[in-house]
């Protein structure tokens, strides 16, 4: 029988359960060369842009803007997906708790560009 990485089905919601830390994703799965990753946001995160990935946010719960260089603002209520294409600099903004599932490469970078605090390996987001 195939060993697999990550269960092959899942309770997407209850993936947040053991999520305590705004903006630090976790990957709960893997499609081909992307993982999909759970994260609770809340506050400001960081401009950063991903040269070489496209990023895909699904907003499961709450509320999420995405602000542009220039700017334009996405607004993505509850049921909203939205793609930021690759290179392009971008600050994800949740002014109340929001949950998110990313769909990105699996060597994305979780700040891209910009070392902070806030920064997660690919190691600790499989953890």
């Amino acid at each position: 029988m195939l060993s697999l990485p990550f269960a092959e089905s899942f309770d997407l919601n209850a993936c947040f359960d053991d999520i305590t830390e705004h903006w630090s994703p976790k990957v709960v799965a893997q499609v081909n060369n992307q993982y999909v990753k759970v994260a609770k946001l809340l506050g400001q995160f960081v401009w950063h842009n991903h040269a070489e990935q496209d990023e895909l946010f699904y907003v499961l719960r709450g509320h999420l803007k995405i602000e542009y260089e220039g700017g334009r603002v996405s607004q993505l209520p509850a049921g909203s997906i939205h793609v930021v294409p690759k290179g392009v600099l971008h600050n994800p903004v949740a002014d109340e708790e929001c949950w998110i599932v990313l769909i990105e490469p699996m060597d994305t970078l979780h700040t891209g560009d910009v070392e902070t605090p806030l920064s997660k390996t690919i190691e600790q987001q499989l953890a």
